[in-house]
């Protein structure tokens, strides 16, 4: 009988699907392989090797093919973003190490995980390269085949049977739109790219270099830099403030200066799908328990029925029902807190990436720990490669802790406050209450008061009379050893109170901010113990090492003026001077811009090195004398 009523909270599903998506999977390797060594034969190398010599026909072809630039790709960054979107179904299933379903010891788990991310990843690897190949006909129709087939598999296996094992009724639907939206984008994507490639073939249209040693915002912001600050208005919040938004004021501020690169907003859209699909999963769970607990509570019901001790029973029955009703209330009402908090963390990341980057171009690292501001080259290569993954799962496992915290809270207030008044106990309650604010005021009163009386009778007076605050030099010493020994044995309760309060507020604040992997929620000199801050923190040093604005845009003008002097030594003609050319030397244009830079920026002449010649020192001296 309770198995039959353990299965009528989901309807039996009978429908089977011809198409079993983890075997298309392993077979998906087949066309992923043969699409890379297309693309791999069209890259050439730029080193040539001895096996070149011998097979003229290779001609240094068979180059290797990248799936994206993790570390400067500023162009078709939300292509990429929807590409990692259209994985979400396979990465859940590797969270969920689907791998593991057939038996093996334990030490193989972590190899067997290993193998299957390679899998996955080479499965979907042509979306990426046909995505970042500078072959974009050949690339586009790759990748439009490729995907087609992707959409066109997925779409068959939910019509032959929507429905699934673990949630019921629609599961398939339900877990892979976000997938089939992101296919549906890059199939698009793919016929663009492919338009724009031919009408470029055909001379109808100016190709444009996708790739660019110096972003065109990178570029603007160092001009930015040197542009002088405008006077400060005798209003300020008038003439700024009022340009503004409310957004732009009090949650985000554009920066035309500033893009995200693709890896940020290929970590974000896929954190945001796979946050998706464990809510889905989660909702699902809680149902199922919540139907195994109605069964128990029938069950108990049936018990104190059947027995002559059911007087005894029944209050037990009543706080179990009540605390079940109690918990699902709790648990449904934390699922949006716990999901809002989770998605304005995705949020926050960005624009704590954007703050941190911009504080390192300035220079400035007093923001990071003392032990983080000079991390390993080899930390922080590796930091880049773990990011995504690592704020992918801090994303689905914060959004759990935090929700079953907050459900424990919840179901605290709800015991505190709500049920006392549904009883008809709210007098009580708030008696209690009151006590309980009464002994805390009066404790937050005595800790207030032991500093005024400091302030008043165990300090000297002010030095001068616009000082701030006294000087830290004692006066009236005798009461004041009289003030602490009286105190000493009122401060050790004191200090229990204090220690339970320090661990509430570490238990708080380390749950609610478990899932952001951009803030530490280690003690101060214990924070290289928080390996994920230290990802962090390896991966805005690889940033700032490759895409700083200021470093790229010297290494840009050394190679436009390096090529430009190449351009007029191979010109046929270059011996003959212009005459509309400056005859100015290289040393008065040198002079020149040093004066000119001293003249902007006085604080520069007392830093500068002053190195007088052998003669000059010596006429110096003579003139002294």
């Amino acid at each position: 009988m309770l198995s039959a009523e353990a299965g009528s909270w989901q309807k039996n599903v009978t429908c089977e699907s011809s198409i079993d998506m983890e075997l298309f999977l392993h077979y998906s390797l087949i066309p992923s392989c043969a699409i890379i060594l297309v693309l791999s034969f069209l890259e050439r190398r730029v080193n040539r090797r001895p096996i070149d010599e011998n097979l003229h026909l290779l001609n240094g072809r068979f180059g290797i093919v990248i799936p994206l630039d993790f570390v400067g790709t500023f162009t078709n960054r939300w292509s990429f973003g929807f590409a990692f979107g259209a994985t979400a179904n396979k990465v859940m299933f590797l969270f969920s190490e689907g791998y593991l379903s057939w038996r093996m010891p334990k030490w193989a788990q972590a190899i067997v995980l290993l193998v299957g991310g390679i899998e996955v990843g080479l499965s979907y690897f042509p979306l990426f390269a046909c995505l970042s190949t500078d072959f974009k006909v050949v690339g586009s129709a790759l990748g439009f085949s490729y995907t087609f087939i992707w959409f066109v598999v997925t779409v068959a296996c939910i019509v032959q049977c929507p429905h699934g094992q673990v949630v019921g009724e629609y599961e398939k639907i339900l877990f892979y739109w976000p997938s089939l939206l992101c296919l549906v984008f890059l199939l698009g994507r793919f016929v663009h790219m492919f338009v724009k490639g031919m009408r470029a073939h055909l001379h109808q249209e100016v190709p444009k270099e996708d790739k660019h040693f110096l972003e065109a915002h990178l570029a603007q912001h160092v001009k930015q830099l040197f542009q002088k600050l405008p006077q400060q208005p005798l209003c300020p919040s008038l003439n700024r403030q009022a340009q503004k938004s409310w957004f732009q004021r009090k949650v985000y501020e554009w920066d035309p200066c500033f893009q995200f690169p693709g890896r940020m907003i290929c970590t974000s859209v896929l954190s945001l799908i796979c946050l998706y699909i464990f809510i889905i999963i989660e909702f699902y769970i809680y149902k199922h328990v919540s139907h195994e607990l109605e069964i128990l509570e029938g069950s108990f019901e049936e018990l104190g029925a059947s027995i002559n001790t059911s007087e005894v029973l029944k209050p037990a029955v009543l706080k179990m029902k009540e605390l079940i009703n109690v918990t699902q209330g709790a648990w449904i009402f934390t699922i949006f807190s716990a999901l809002l908090t989770c998605v304005s963390y995705v949020f926050h990341i960005l624009a704590c990436y954007r703050k941190h980057m911009k504080r390192l171009w300035a220079g400035k690292k007093d923001f990071l720990p003392l032990m983080s501001r000079h991390p390993s080259s080899s930390q922080s290569v590796a930091a880049i490669a773990r990011y995504s993954g690592w704020q992918i799962a801090y994303i689905l496992w914060g959004y759990l802790i935090i929700h079953v915290v907050q459900c424990l809270f919840g179901v605290l207030i709800v015991y505190s406050f709500v049920l006392p008044i549904k009883h008809g106990h709210g007098l009580e309650m708030a008696k209690g209450l009151g006590i309980g604010a009464l002994t805390i005021g009066i404790v937050v009163g005595f800790m207030i008061l032991q500093i005024q009386i400091a302030a008043s009778f165990f300090l000297q007076p002010k030095i001068r009379p616009e000082d701030k605050q006294k000087p830290l030099a004692l006066n009236n010493r005798k009461a004041f050893h009289n003030f602490n020994y009286f105190l000493f044995f009122y401060n050790v309760l004191l200090g229990l109170g204090a220690c339970l309060f320090r661990l509430l507020c570490s238990f708080i604040l380390g749950t609610w901010l478990i899932a952001r992997i951009d803030r530490t929620i280690m003690q101060k000199g214990y924070e290289a113990a928080d390996i994920g801050f230290k990802t962090w923190i390896g991966m805005i040093f690889m940033d700032h090492h490759h895409t700083n604005p200021t470093l790229l845009s010297f290494c840009h003008i050394l190679l436009t003026r390096n090529t430009e002097k190449k351009l007029r030594r191979s010109t046929k003609y270059s011996y003959f001077k212009n005459a509309s050319e400056s005859k100015v030397s290289n040393t008065t244009k040198t002079r020149w811009l040093l004066l000119y830079t001293l003249l902007n920026n006085s604080q520069l002449a007392a830093l500068r090195k002053h190195k007088l010649q052998s003669g000059s020192r010596n006429a110096l001296q003579n003139c002294r004398t």
